[in-house]
């Protein structure tokens, strides 16, 4: 099972009495991921998993975007799936199902994708800034699994910082990787190249790459 670096509601930041957590990153980048997403989802219809929710403030972001969608958010981190039923409640958006309990060192997911009683034929797989705040083994499950559950013409999104043919992009990049591989040396910004080798495992190849604020990508993904 992984351990992430990363768990909102200890760094001092709000908890709201219903337990809603508030990360600073939505109010950063929850606008240029869905102009990224909008691209390709804008018309879409069917089920969307979101791995790694954390707080749950994006996918209550996106559901009012998308209606014709059903977003399915999940976490492994139990703080984050209390935040996410909160936000969920709180916005009471009939397009977003309760959170399930993922673990993608798991290529199953979780045992609800398999018996039914969770998504299936899935539209779209939106995940972001969790590969390089966990084991390389997060990434192989992530890709087995959306590999498995993508329908025909689903798409994968993929956001967060990534190096290119082995270099950073830039120099704050670069900052941040070492400081990842110092706290632990499974963690580390990844390589396009090393994720696209994952995809192609898995059915999967690149079909987008969008540039993001922050140095950031978009990565998306499909059949």
């Amino acid at each position: 099972m992984a351990e992430y670096v990363v768990e909102f509601g200890r760094d001092g930041g709000r908890v709201e009495p219903d337990g809603r957590l508030d990360a600073p990153a939505f109010h950063r980048n929850h606008e240029p991921i869905w102009a990224a997403l909008e691209k390709h989802l804008a018309d879409a219809t069917g089920n969307v998993v979101e791995l790694g929710s954390g707080t749950g403030q994006h996918v209550v972001h996106f559901a009012r975007h998308t209606p014709g969608l059903v977003w399915w958010p999940s976490d492994l981190n139990q703080r984050h799936l209390k935040s996410i039923e909160a936000w969920r409640v709180h916005a009471g958006l009939p397009n977003i199902r309760p959170p399930l309990r993922i673990d993608l060192t798991d290529a199953d997911w979780c045992p609800e994708m398999k018996s039914g009683q969770g998504p299936t034929s899935l539209a779209a797989v939106f995940c972001a800034n969790v590969i390089h705040i966990a084991p390389w083994a997060v990434a192989e499950g992530l890709f087995a699994g959306a590999g498995r559950y993508l329908r025909r013409d689903g798409k994968l999104f993929l956001y967060g910082p990534f190096k290119r043919d082995g270099k950073h992009t830039a120099l704050s990049n670069a900052v941040f990787d070492t400081s990842l591989r110092e706290g632990n040396p499974e963690w580390g910004v990844r390589d396009v190249v090393d994720v696209e080798k994952l995809a192609k495992a898995a059915g999967l190849g690149l079909v987008d790459t969008i540039e993001m604020p922050a140095n950031n990508l978009t990565l998306v993904f499909a059949r």
